[in-house]
C-alpha cells in the first residue's frame, strides 16, 4: 500500500516543474550569451578579446567545478538575500540558476564550436556584420545541436532538483528522502524513481525528435 497520498505525489511533481522550468528560463539566459562570449571573443574569432575570454573562461570553470550540493549550502546567504529564505522550492531555483547557467554556457559553447569555419568566412565575404554572423549564420546551423544542449541541461535540472531536496527544497527528492529514506518507506522511493525516469525518458525523447526534424529541414 503506498504510505503517501496521490495528491502529495502530484503537488512533489509540480514542484520539481516548477524548479526546473523557472531555472532552465534563467539558466538559458545567462547560459547562452555567456556561451556566446566565449566563442566570439576566442583567439582567431569574429570578436576576439583575450581580456573578456580570459576572465569569463575561468569563472565559468569554477562554477562549474562545484558539485551542485555544495554550492546548495555554500550560498545560503546569498539566496536568502534574494528571495528572503533559503528553505523551499523558490530558494532552491537560486543556486539551480547559479549552477546550470555555466553548464548551459559550455555546451552552447560546443555547439557553436561545431559550425563550419567555411560558413563564418562566407558570411565575412558577404559583408555580414558580427551580429549577423551570430543570428544569421551561427545559430541557425548550430540550432539543432543548441535542443540537446537544452535537452541535456533540462534532464540535469531534473537531478538537481532531486539534490535539492536534501535541504528542503521540495519536489520529488524532497518527497523520496522525507516520506521514503527517513520514514523507510522503499515503495515511496520506488514511486518517485519511476516518475523522475518518466520524467527524463520523456524529455529525451522530445528532444531527439525536436533535433531529427530540424536537421531534416
Amino acid at each position: 500500500m503506498l504510505e503517501v497520498s496521490p495528491q502529495l505525489i502530484l503537488t512533489s511533481m509540480w514542484e520539481t516543474l516548477y524548479m526546473v522550468s523557472i531555472s532552465l528560463v534563467f539558466g538559458t539566459l545567462i547560459g547562452i550569451p555567456l556561451g556566446v562570449l566565449l566563442v566570439v571573443t576566442r583567439k582567431g574569432h569574429i570578436l576576439e578579446n583575450r581580456l573578456i575570454f580570459s576572465v569569463l573562461n575561468p569563472i565559468v570553470n569554477i562554477f562549474r567545478s562545484i558539485p551542485f550540493i555544495i554550492l546548495l549550502v555554500a550560498i545560503i546567504p546569498f539566496t536568502r538575500f534574494i528571495v528572503g529564505t533559503s528553505i523551499g522550492t523558490t530558494a532552491a531555483i537560486v543556486p539551480l540558476v547559479l549552477h546550470i547557467g555555466p553548464y548551459m554556457s559550455r555546451l552552447v559553447e560546443n555547439s557553436l564550436l561545431e559550425v563550419d569555419d567555411g560558413i563564418i568566412e562566407a558570411a565575412k565575404a558577404m559583408g555580414a556584420s558580427p551580429a549577423q554572423i551570430i543570428f544569421r549564420f551561427l545559430f541557425p546551423e548550430a540550432f539543432p545541436s543548441l535542443l540537446l544542449s537544452i535537452t541535456t541541461v533540462t534532464i540535469g535540472l531534473i537531478g538537481a532538483t532531486a539534490m535539492a531536496g536534501a535541504i528542503g527544497g521540495g519536489g520529488l527528492g524532497d518527497l523520496a528522502i522525507t516520506y521514503g529514506y527517513q520514514r523507510f518507506s522503499t515503495i515511496t522511493i520506488v514511486v518517485t524513481v519511476v516518475i523522475l525516469v518518466i520524467l527524463v525518458q520523456g524529455i529525451q525523447s522530445l528532444g531527439n525528435l525536436l533535433e531529427r526534424k530540424m536537421r531534416r529541414v
